[in-house]
């Protein structure tokens, strides 16, 4: 059986993929995938579990107790269920995405989360969002977009998602954060974040939500 259409959006953090992504599966009608969201769920099992994050035998151990799912309301608005626990508005810490961060370093983690993310997109019509959707996980994509802008603004659009979600952090703090995500994202061993050779590039930083949005939907066309 044929699968379905799968829209791969990768890129570095706070360069709004997880918005574009959500629009496009909306006015669509496919399924959005936010992995980051599973990699910060596993983060907050971690934490709350204590173990050791550079012990392969702990963190396996770990996953293999974990059933993280994805649920979406009619706005696509995604709940993120943790071993049946409700763990949406606890995964968005400073604390959680540098956890996170690290997590996705380690082989064991990223090979584990990658085989639930191609469960859950094996039969298409989905939007993928992450750092490896187009290069490591969905190869074969039928679209595939590499979000971009430089580092300034990436932090101030973070910064300001943390402000509107209740979390006060300074400027030069969240700028430093996301400094040190892009070069575990880009250094990391496992799956490095890289456009996939034949992703097309957008740079955002000139464009508002709706353009990036409107943009991407022109290239895919009639879908």
């Amino acid at each position: 059986m044929k699968r379905g259409i799968i829209i791969t959006i990768d890129g570095p953090s706070g360069v709004g993929k997880g918005t574009v992504a959500r629009a496009i599966a909306k006015r669509l009608g496919l399924t959005y995938l936010d992995t980051g969201a599973m990699y910060r769920a596993f983060a907050l099992l971690v934490q709350r579990s204590f173990i050791n994050v550079d012990d392969e035998k702990e963190l396996t151990e770990l996953l293999l107790e974990t059933h993280i799912s994805l649920e979406s309301d009619s706005d696509y608005n995604i709940k993120i269920i943790l071993n049946k626990e409700d763990v949406t508005d606890k995964i968005r810490t400073p604390e959680i995405s540098s956890l996170s961060s690290d997590l996705a370093t380690k082989k064991v983690v990223r090979n584990t989360l990658k085989g639930m993310q191609r469960r859950l997109g094996q039969k298409g019509n989905i939007v993928a969002e992450g750092r490896d959707m187009g290069t490591y996980v969905f190869p074969d994509a039928d679209f595939k977009f590499y979000l971009d802008a430089a580092l300034n603004e990436r932090a101030r659009r973070r910064w300001r998602q943390l402000e509107e979600s209740g979390i006060k952090e300074s400027l030069d703090r969240v700028k430093k954060e996301v400094e040190n995500r892009d070069k575990q994202d880009r250094e990391r061993a496992e799956s490095p974040l890289h456009p996939a050779p034949n992703a097309v590039i957008i740079d955002t930083i000139n464009l508002t939500i709706e353009e990036v949005i409107e943009k991407i939907l022109k290239i895919i066309g009639g879908v």
